[in-house]
């Protein structure tokens, strides 16, 4: 990937001049969308100029960009006299239920992270195991306050077969713990006794069990949350686990990755890890993302809509882009585990639409930084979970992960703008189809913004040649469609957009309105379809007041996403 901070100067340096070489396009006709907005009376309009670069891509994502965790926590995690996992832990969630399996097909696929907090409390019950099998039990003077917990093999089973039936492609973080002590308060040292997770890996080949990759420990590095290791240690460690692997799948046409380390961004311990460990070991870094803060603070709802405060975390995806190009080229950079606000997130605020402007904001600025996958704290469980934890309904969160999944493909495209910080703007190729999508994020609760989408590659030609190559781009659509009807010659000439509001105008709601219908499941309990509205393609885009839009360009003309 390619810095992208001078030529954003320069596109958006473009921008200036696109509006001004255009000056007879800003005056717009005004129309009421199809969405529920507060009256025009009341707002102010911004008209903004937004140009994408479609000749080469600044970074690239995978297919499988979006992902959700399922935690270990259990019904007793408590913070802030509030507790709010209920039966949503890999140990004890209803792997029956319909909306579940549905929900995660709809992805097709889901990247799953079975990991968290507990994950180096973990004992897998196979092989000789040296404790006795039990569940987590509360204990407020052990790591993280509860007991180590054990894994039954029919457990893993059937948690499995959820994974398998839904097509979901599944990381699973190993115990990095065992064997371990505690050498002064919050380090840990001693050798990692791989015994445990080596006879759980044997058994889970001999079941045929897929795995896409493992991961090792949970949030140890730099001074760790609870836990702390050694950077040294831990890269000697990695190194094991890597012959452990090697060895074990040998007979394998497919070899699963390992991700390490799991934990908040420390770039002297990450780089320190990374040339202990050497070439090729570590095929995937992780790290952790919680910049809302404590999910008692009630300031979430300002920091959510405040873009000074969501651009910040920019330098941690910078810093970490920086030391696997010096010191790990050979990795990716995923994010692991990201919740917004830690301690379960925030009550009323992350299972809410205004959620939303946190969570695209972050998959849009992470995916210009070549992040390749993104994880969401959960699926289900604490108050940030995507689904409910008691009624399995999608929260708001979800049908924004999910049209992302849907719309946004793996090249990430240069995009400069000409509106205030206060909209976010984010283009990639569309995903399995030519042309672009942008992501449209507008965090003022006042301004509706009018936008006009132009390509940078118009930029450099003189007027006239821009009209007569305009001209003559639409009535070659309008030629190659023609056999088809009016209809079609419609269709071609339009653009796709997907329109996010909160239900009743407001944004702590839990419901998503998508082009003015809210979304909620089907009457057998499936996800609703969620179909675009098609808008002449030359008339400008509306973004209301605190809300989001998807705009797919099938006609854009962008060489890099051919």
């Amino acid at each position: 990937m390619v810095d992208c901070g001078s030529d954003s100067v320069h596109l958006n340096n473009l921008v200036g001049e696109s509006a001004a070489m255009d000056s007879q396009r800003g005056i717009f006709l005004f129309f009421f969308f199809l969405v529920s907005l507060p009256s025009f009376l009341t707002q102010e309009v911004g008209p903004a100029t937004i140009i994408v670069d479609g000749t080469s891509t600044i970074a690239t994502n995978d297919d499988k960009f979006i992902c959700a965790t399922i935690d270990w926590w259990p019904h007793d995690k408590c913070n802030y006299n509030q507790c709010p996992w209920g039966n949503s832990s890999a140990m004890n969630l209803d792997l029956s239920h319909p909306v579940l399996a549905k929900a995660i097909q709809a992805f097709k696929p889901l990247r799953i992270r079975i990991g968290g907090s507990l994950q180096d409390r973990v004992l897998y019950d196979v092989g000789n195991l040296k404790f006795p099998c039990h569940p987590f039990i509360r204990m407020e003077d052990r790591l993280f306050g509860f007991s180590k917990g054990c894994l039954h093999m029919s457990r893993w089973d059937e948690l499995y077969h959820l994974f398998n039936t839904t097509g979901a492609v599944l990381t699973f973080g190993l115990n990095a713990l065992y064997g371990r002590h505690q050498i002064k308060k919050g380090v840990w040292g001693g050798a990692w006794d791989s015994s445990n997770a080596q006879d759980f890996i044997k058994y889970t080949i001999s079941k045929g069990h897929r795995i896409d990759s493992w991961e090792f420990g949970n949030e140890l590095s730099g001074s760790g949350v609870g836990a702390s290791v050694d950077a040294e240690l831990y890269g000697k460690d990695l190194i094991n686990l890597k012959k452990i692997i090697n060895k074990l799948y040998e007979k394998s046409t497919s070899k699963p990755a390992l991700v390490a380390p799991g934990g908040f961004f420390d770039q002297k311990w990450y780089s320190q890890f990374l040339k202990v460990s050497g070439p090729g070991v570590v095929n995937v870094l992780t790290h952790h993302i919680y910049n809302l803060g404590a999910g008692v603070d009630p300031n979430l709802v300002k920091k959510i809509l405040d873009p000074r405060h969501l651009s910040k975390i920019s330098e941690t995806f910078s810093n970490l882009k920086q030391t696997i190009d010096h010191d790990g080229p050979w990795a990716s950079a995923w994010v692991g585990e990201s919740g917004g606000a830690y301690n379960s997130g925030g009550r009323h605020v992350s299972n809410t639409f205004v959620n939303s402007f946190w969570y695209l904001d972050q998959l849009g600025m992470s995916s210009k930084y070549n992040t390749k996958v993104y994880c969401r704290q959960t699926l289900i469980g604490g108050n940030y979970g995507l689904l409910n934890k008691t009624t399995f309904v999608p929260n708001p969160d979800y049908y924004s992960a999910l049209l992302w999944h849907r719309l946004m493909g793996k090249g990430v495209l240069l995009v400069g703008s000409s509106a205030s910080s206060f909209l976010r703007t984010y283009a990639h190729c569309s995903k399995g189809r030519e042309g672009m999508t942008l992501l449209l994020i507008n965090l003022s609760n006042q301004t509706t913004y009018t936008i006009d989408v132009q390509n940078r590659k118009d930029m450099y030609l003189p007027a006239r040649e821009r009209n007569i190559k305009e001209s003559f781009v639409l009535h070659s659509l309008k030629r190659s469609v023609a056999w088809v009807g009016n209809r079609a010659s419609e269709e071609a000439l339009s653009r796709e957009e997907y329109h996010l509001t909160p239900k009743d105008g407001d944004i702590q709601s839990q419901t998503m309105v998508l082009n003015g219908f809210p979304l909620k499941l089907t009457e057998d309990g499936g996800i609703p379809t969620m179909e675009p509205v098609r808008v002449d393609v030359k008339s400008p885009i509306y973004v209301a007041p605190l809300s989001i839009a998807f705009i797919v360009f099938p006609n854009f003309d962008a060489p890099a996403c051919v």
